[in-house]
Formats: C-alpha cells, structure tokens, sequence
C-alpha cells in the first residue's frame, strides 16, 4: 500500500468515527433517553471543554515521544470509551464519559494533520499541495458514517427496533479499526519532518504568548467576535438531526424523518464545495466581506429551518439551509484564519491560530451549547417534553444576525487583495 493510500484510509477513518455518532446525539439524548436542553446543551458542550487545552498537551506529547504512537494510543482508548456510552442512563454520568472520549479524540485532529505533513516531508512531496487532496476524504469519511449510521438507526430500514445508540458502537468499531491500522501501516515520522521549537517554555508551548494580541484593538475585536460566532457554529450539528427527526412536525414514515441524518450531510457535501470557491471569494471581495457573508449564511441557515415544515416547500427549505451550510462554516474559518496569518508577527504566528481555535471551537463551543441548552430547556420546552422548534431556530437566526451587523459595524479592516494567496483547508 503506498504512501497516498495509507494517508487516504487514516483521513477516512479519523472523520468516520466522529460522524458516526456526532449528528445523531441530539436525538439520542433529546428523543430517545429525554434529558432536557440543559442537560444536552452540557453534553454536547464536551467538545468544546476538550479542545480547550487537550490537542496542546497531547500536541507536547506526540513531539517528545512519538507521534504515530500517540495517535494510535488515542484512538484506541476513544473506542474503548465510546463502548461504554450505551450502557449510560443519566444525563450528567454521559457527560463525564463522553468527556473523557472527547479528551482522547480531539488532540487526534491535530495529530492526524501532523502525521499527514511529517509523512509527506520523508516522502519528498509537498504537504501544501498533497494533503489538501488527502484531507478531502476526511470529509468523505463524515458523510459515509453518517449514511451508515441513519441505515443502522433508524426503525424499519436495516432493523426494526433499532437504537440511535448503535452509533456509538460504529464509532467505536472504526476507532480499533483506526488505532490498528495506524499501528501497523502508518511510517514512524523522523523529528526533523515535523516542525517543532527546542527548549520552549511552558508559556510557548502552551500558547499562552499570543494573547498579547489582545492589547491591540483590532485583533480584540476579532477575537471577542471569534468567540460570539463560535457560539453558533455547532447548533445545527447538536439539534439538527433531533429537529428533522421530530414526529410532532415530520412523519414518521416521512421522507424527512427516515432520512434526517442522510439528509443533513449535504451540508458537509456543501461544506467540501464551498472550500473550492474560497479563493475566488477572497480575491473578490476581501477578508470583511467574506467573513461578513459567513455570518449572514448563518442567519439564513437558521432562519431556513425555522420556516420548515413537512411539505415539499418545506423539504426545499432543509435542502437549502443545508448548502448555505457550507458558506456559513467555511467561509468564516478559513477568512479568520488568513486574518490571523496576516496580521501577526510570525514568532506567534501557530500560537494565534491557536487562540483562533480556542475562542471559536473551545471556549465559543463551550459557552454556546451552554446556554442554548439552558434557554432551550426553559423557554422553548413545553412541560411534556414538546420542543418549540421554530421559536429556537428563530432565536438562533435573530442572535447570529445581531453579531453579523455589531461586526460590520465595529470591525474595521482594510483589505489588501495582494496580500490574499491561495487558500486550502
């Protein structure tokens, strides 16, 4: 097996395993074990919690020792905890477990990007050229977990009485798969392949030297807007696939029901198109505009699924909300984090994407699924357990269009078009 192909199957297996269970957890928790939107905004809030400082120390970790070891540890000890799930009754002890599983996948995210580059380097080639092609089947991997898991899940189309819990079992299967095969196909990567800084302080490699980013009131703003955006980014994932899964709005023997996570991978088709459009954007419309045009995406990706209803008209609403998906998601990473390429001194340069991530997918995720949760469970929740989807989705339309025009308004940036290369994911 040559070298593409190994890199090609690790890709695959590290995003099947995360869409294998990811999409579907709302309705687990929310429909088939009835926690609260409290309750679920806490569960889905690991993610977040675990990418606060994780990948960094697991980031430490892989260079003092070895980092194709420490991915295959990862991952095995993931499945072994994502097997233990099914077995969880309450709400608060799935959170502690679901935590630690999140604790051993996420620094993985990382890891697999770090052995893509270091394995590409021994190899000769070039990572900027070579792995964006790779990292394509990672996205790849998310969809078919997805396809697989709405088949195993969902009543009457491969079983009869089937639990939205089979998917953690598929996750945990892909994950030994992974750990296996990284094990025993992937290349020990030699030190010099991967770029790392002798004798750093703790300060460094941590991260913690680009806050000072914070004295300048430019990078402040764009922070403090990182995080409010962040907030919103992972609201269709948690409650999308509950929503269309809903019977009180789409039938049970629906299209839109049987299908829902079937359907909602079209916004990681979406997601994998608009990465290719990036670059015409960017070199069209600037930095601003880009970003500005994520945030109102995510206006309408809400907004869209506000006004869905079980009908044909409402079945186009979904199929729409989903593709905008991809500008709303993608559009603001890779601007921000161009943003944050150019306007940093280059000794800081890793550590300020870091702090990119840390406001957006960590402390931004965090905080987000906190209190969508919590206002969810007392506002939108009726005392049988009926959700007010519409109100939520409206609520979440109204709160990304508040940040969409306080960026417009406060975020000033002059846009340099020579200073915009091509961008890949």
């Amino acid at each position: 097996m040559n070298t593409k192909i190994r890199l090609i199957v690790m890709n695959f297996l590290q995003f099947f395993v995360w869409g294998a269970w990811m999409m579907t957890l709302g309705s687990y928790g929310l429909g088939e074990k009835g926690w609260n939107g409290a309750e679920f905004g806490l569960v889905f809030s690991t993610m977040g919690f675990a990418s606060l400082i994780m990948p960094t120390l697991f980031g430490i970790l892989a260079d003092k020792w070895n980092a194709k070891y420490v991915y295959t540890l990862s991952h095995l000890l993931f499945g072994l905890t994502m097997c233990f799930l099914p077995m969880i009754a309450t709400a608060t002890a799935f959170f502690w477990v679901l935590l630690l599983a999140m604790c051993f996948y996420m620094p993985t995210l990382a890891l697999n990007n770090s052995i893509g580059f270091g394995t590409l380097k021994q190899n000769g080639k070039d990572p900027v050229k070579d792995f964006p092609p790779i990292r394509v089947f990672g996205t790849v991997g998310f969809i078919a977990a997805m396809w697989l898991t709405n088949l195993v899940t969902k009543k009457g189309l491969l079983f009869e009485n089937p639990s939205i819990a089979y998917s953690f079992y598929i996750a945990a299967f892909g994950a030994i798969c992974l750990s296996l095969f990284a094990f025993t196909m992937l290349p020990s990567i030699n030190k010099k392949e991967i770029e790392t800084v002798e004798k750093q302080s703790w300060i460094d490699q941590l991260g913690l030297r680009a806050f000072v980013l914070f004295k300048q009131k430019k990078m402040a703003i764009f922070f403090i807007f990182s995080l409010l955006l962040g907030g919103a980014l992972q609201l269709t994932n948690a409650y999308g696939d509950r929503f269309l899964a809903d019977e009180n709005i789409f039938d049970a023997s629906g299209l839109i029901n049987k299908f829902s996570t079937i359907i909602l991978s079209v916004s990681q088709i979406s997601e994998t198109l608009f990465i290719l459009a990036i670059p015409f954007f960017m070199k069209k419309f600037g930095i601003k505009k880009v970003m500005l045009m994520s945030m109102f995406a995510w206006v309408f990706r809400f907004g869209l699924f506000g006004l869905a209803d079980n009908s044909v008209l409402g079945f186009v609403l979904i199929i729409s909300s989903c593709i905008i998906y991809g500008m709303a998601f993608d559009f603001f990473n890779i601007s921000g984090a161009l943003f944050v390429e150019q306007n940093t001194n280059s000794k800081i340069q890793s550590s300020a994407q870091g702090v990119f991530m840390l406001m957006t997918n960590g402390i931004g995720a965090v905080l987000g699924n906190l209190i969508a949760g919590w206002i969810i469970a007392i506002f939108f929740t009726s005392p049988d357990n009926i959700m007010a989807w519409q109100n939520i989705w409206f609520i979440f339309a109204a709160y990304a269009l508040v940040v969409a025009v306080l960026f417009m308004i406060l975020f000033k940036y002059k846009n340099n078009p020579e200073g915009i290369r091509t961008v890949t994911n």
